[in-house]
């Protein structure tokens, strides 16, 4: 796993969204030098600290390319996805693909929640994880094309719209 990131580079720093390397700074602590990343989480605007030592435990990774957006795109259409019928199981499992920071599981979480929405409601729940889901895919998304999210959102939406899928309204309270 490479996790040489430069000063600029786009990241990815899992269940908290994409970010940017906005400096790379060394602390030392007694006879040990500790080495940080600093991000800048674009949507809560925080700064993250990331010692180089925990860059694997915390999925740290590049933003994808810009050529992996037709797979995800691919997934949504074409992915076939199974749920668990138990709710407590399916989101279990849910959570565990949106803690892996692979946009890929992302993807999959989002379709099969879509598609249970379509026979049920979702519980309070799996409305928020479809909503995060959501909101991982364009905002990463966008970074990766350089667009504006406004414009991965329609991509997202079309792509859905082939397979009769939609985003449910969002409600009031959401």
């Amino acid at each position: 796993m490479n996790h040489d990131f430069h000063i600029g580079d786009k990241v990815v720093y899992p269940n908290h969204g994409v970010g940017i390397v906005e400096q790379i700074s060394s602390r030392t602590i007694g006879t040990l030098v500790q080495k940080y990343y600093e991000l800048h989480i674009k949507a809560s605007n925080l700064k993250v600290t990331i010692p180089f030592s925990n860059v694997e435990a915390v999925g740290l990774r590049r933003v994808i390319k810009s050529g992996d957006i037709d797979r995800i795109l691919d997934i949504l259409t074409n992915g076939k996805c199974e749920s668990h019928t138990d709710w407590k199981f399916r989101f279990k499992e849910n959570s565990e693909k949106m803690r892996t920071g692979s946009l890929l599981e992302v993807a999959y979480v989002l379709k099969s929640l879509l598609v249970l929405n379509q026979t049920k409601a979702l519980s309070f729940r799996e409305k928020k994880m479809l909503e995060r889901a959501r909101y991982l895919l364009v905002s990463e998304m966008a970074m990766a094309r350089n667009v504006d999210e406004t414009e991965m959102e329609i991509l997202l939406t079309r792509a859905l719209a082939k397979v009769k899928l939609k985003f449910p309204e969002v409600t009031a309270d959401a």
